[in-house]
């Protein structure tokens, strides 16, 4: 008949056995007697699986058209099984399975047979064997429950990566392959390992993994295929901020431009290019570049130059170079040097406003953990100290210093729509006497929000960035704004705690990320004001 289904009943050599087979839920309607042969096969196969290594198939009769009755032997259970190995095995394979260990032999649970066994091929394969083979031969009964059998391996030649070609971004830095995903070339041939290390493209900004990497064997040669595709990573960022005027109670204006260059030349490098002007007469210019893994090495080298000039008091320019180790795809440290120069640019010095150079020996660790896959926030965890010392010279004298810097911030993923981002930046220099150009600047959006671009002055400071987030789309997300900050300045002995409060949305555009935040500060020794509130907007682009 045309569409009529078969049925399968099957039954084992007693009323128990047949309850084994039924606790496997087999198939029991088939369209065709084909696939009812092999629902029986699978059954065979599960079976010796759980221990009935004896089950055959005895017969399989017709009872009507529609129905099939099938008889199976399983026989006795068998529990456990001895492998016996000879003097050339790897006994160290053994540490990766579950198992009872013997002299020359170990034993298994018989369902946890197949599983140990294609553990300890794939260890094989990892030490460079690809193409190896296990077999157990030599198979016997030592009891009821218990078998025994020869462990055979079949080797091949050792294979090693002789060639890695990229396909898609052709120009992708060796040395990134070399040093950052650390393939090489000469290396035994582990795919499991290949495809960890490629994953690591997750933490870079300028390329992707358009699908996972491919091997072509040949008789005397392995060549490693690597599929990626170049990204959009150069960002211009800007923000345009007003808010009321103390002294004049008009509207002051200011803003920033921050421009990053990354692998336009395809060696990885980065260079940034940063000017700020703001609402109290400051002005801020900061270029830098860092170039990673000079000459293929783990070596980086990080150059820079700041100038800052405060309306017409004082002027200073920094430079520095520094020397990076790149530990692996998140860590990095690095040693260098910083030197100040400042200009007194009123016409007479004072103890507390002078010209001065500062020449500092530095170190610093970096610590990032990435999520370029969320374009909202694509760096989840930043961590980043140093540390500098050495002394100012000037007229009234040498003086030795010491300054740490600390920035870090995480992202706590509450769940898909929600999270919280919470930032510490601080710092601290430490000497007998201070100057006034030499202190810490800070305050405005990217610290503590609410008060005027650099407008706060310190030899220490801390500042606590919190927001609480909500994702309304892919695209849009809108937070709060509760920050808190410490600080002093010994120059003129305050101590004072700060804190700034609001609310902010970004917005993901075709233009780039857009993002509005609305703050007020507060001191302790002034009160809240909403004539005070700043509103900072920034469009960050990438091109």
């Amino acid at each position: 008949m045309i569409g009529q289904s078969l049925n399968l009943s099957i039954k084992g050599e007693s009323v128990g056995k047949t309850t084994i087979i039924d606790s496997i839920n087999y198939l029991k309607v088939f369209d065709n007697y084909k696939n009812l042969e092999t629902e029986l096969k699978t059954i065979q196969n599960k079976l010796t699986r759980l221990g009935y290594i004896d089950t055959k198939i005895e017969r399989v009769e017709k009872q009507n058209d529609s129905t099939y009755n099938a008889q199976l032997f399983l026989g006795d259970k068998i529990n456990s099984i001895r492998i016996n190995y000879n003097d050339n095995f790897n006994l160290e394979l053994l540490n990766f399975i579950t198992h009872k260990k013997g002299k020359n032999f170990f034993e298994l649970d018989i369902s946890q047979l197949e599983n140990s066994l294609n553990s300890l091929n794939s260890m094989i394969a990892e030490q460079g064997d690809p193409f190896s083979s296990l077999q157990l031969i030599n198979i016997s009964k030592l009891n009821s429950d218990f078998i025994s059998a020869d462990l055979k391996i079949t080797a091949n030649q050792k294979r090693r990566i002789d060639k890695i070609i990229v396909k898609g971004y052709e120009k992708f830095p060796k040395s990134y392959i070399k040093r950052f995903m650390k393939l090489k070339t000469e290396k035994s041939f582990n795919l499991n390992a290949i495809k960890d290390k490629v994953e690591l493209l997750e933490d870079v900004r300028f390329a992707n993994k358009i699908k996972d990497p491919e091997v072509l064997f040949t008789k005397d040669s392995t060549t490693l295929y690597l599929y990626l595709e170049k990204t959009k990573t150069n960002n211009f960022d800007g923000f345009l901020g007003f808010g009321t005027n103390e002294n004049t109670n008009k509207i002051d204006f200011d803003g920033y431009l921050d421009l990053r260059l990354i692998n336009n030349l395809n060696f990885g490098e980065t260079l940034n290019l940063f000017y700020k002007s703001d609402e109290i007469d400051q002005q801020t210019f900061r270029v830098d570049a860092d170039l990673p893994y000079l000459f293929s090495s783990p070596i980086g080298l990080q150059v820079g130059l700041n100038i800052f000039r405060k309306d017409t008091t004082f002027s200073n320019a920094r430079q520095y170079v520094k020397i990076n180790y790149q530990i692996n795809a998140q860590n990095k440290i690095g040693i260098g040097i910083n030197a100040t120069t400042s200009t007194n640019l009123l016409e007479n010095d004072t103890d507390i406003l002078n010209d001065y150079t500062t020449n500092y020996f530095t170190l610093n660790y970096n610590y990032i953990k990435a999520q370029f896959y969320d374009p909202l926030f694509p760096i989840n965890f930043w961590f980043n100290l140093s540390s500098g010392f050495g002394e100012r010279e000037n007229t009234l004298g040498n003086q030795n210093q010491t300054v740490f810097n600390l920035d870090t911030y995480k992202i706590f993923n509450l769940n898909n729509k929600n999270s919280i981002y919470t930032r510490f930046n601080g710092a601290i220099l430490t000497s007998d006497n201070y100057l006034d150009n030499e202190l810490f600047r800070f305050g405005g959006i990217n610290s503590i929000r609410g008060f005027e671009e650099n407008s706060l002055v310190a030899n220490l400071y801390g500042v606590i960035n919190t927001e609480y987030r909500y994702r309304l789309s892919n695209s849009i997300y809108i937070h709060s704004v509760l920050d808190a900050a410490y600080f002093e300045n010994q120059i003129n002995d305050t101590k004072e705690k700060l804190f700034g409060f609001g609310f902010g949305l970004g917005l993901l555009t075709n233009a780039g990320l857009f993002r509005l935040n609305y703050s007020s500060g507060k001191s302790e020794n002034r009160q809240f004001k909403l004539s005070d509130s700043k509103v900072h907007v920034s469009l960050t682009a990438t091109f």
